[in-house]
């Protein structure tokens, strides 16, 4: 029997979110941290970070799983959310709040990526309706960079 190894590779994630919300300017946030990639079966990514208290999700962790043409967007921790994401589809997910669980609508418009065990882009855009009205449209650009250990600097 033959084992399947799993190797969670150390990465550095800038993320760019915007979200357009109606009659409101559109609010960005741009970070970067560290997180893992993980390759899975047939081709699959799996990127893994800890959100900061700059994105109002601390204490939650966020999982882009990649497969083909299909990402899931996975939240644990302080919230609790699951997205699915298919170009040209609509899958409703549930989101967990504070204040009790929402049926979400995700359409999504545009999903691309180029992503490799040696980093690459993703690039997603996709609309979120709550009881059958759109709230808001929103995208994601991932740049995925390898962290190469730089013990010889002191640093860890």
């Amino acid at each position: 029997m033959t084992s399947i190894e799993t190797r969670e590779l150390p990465v550095l994630l800038t993320i760019r979110s915007e979200q357009h919300f109606e009659d409101m300017e559109p609010d960005s946030i741009e970070l970067m941290t560290e997180g893992t990639l993980t390759p899975i079966g047939e081709g699959g990514i799996l990127l893994a970070y800890q959100e900061s208290a700059l994105t109002g999700l601390e204490g939650t962790t966020t999982t882009f799983e990649v497969r083909g043409p299909q990402v899931i967007l996975s939240r644990t921790g302080s919230v609790n959310s699951q997205m699915v994401f298919e170009e040209g589809k609509q899958h409703t997910s549930l989101y967990e709040t504070p204040f009790g669980e929402l049926a979400i609508d995700v359409q999504t418009s545009r999903l691309r990526h180029s992503l490799t065990e040696q980093g690459g882009l993703m690039d997603l855009r996709y609309s979120i309706s709550v009881e059958h009205s759109v709230t808001g449209r929103n995208a994601f650009k991932i740049r995925v960079r390898r962290k190469h250990e730089a013990r010889e600097n002191g640093q860890s």
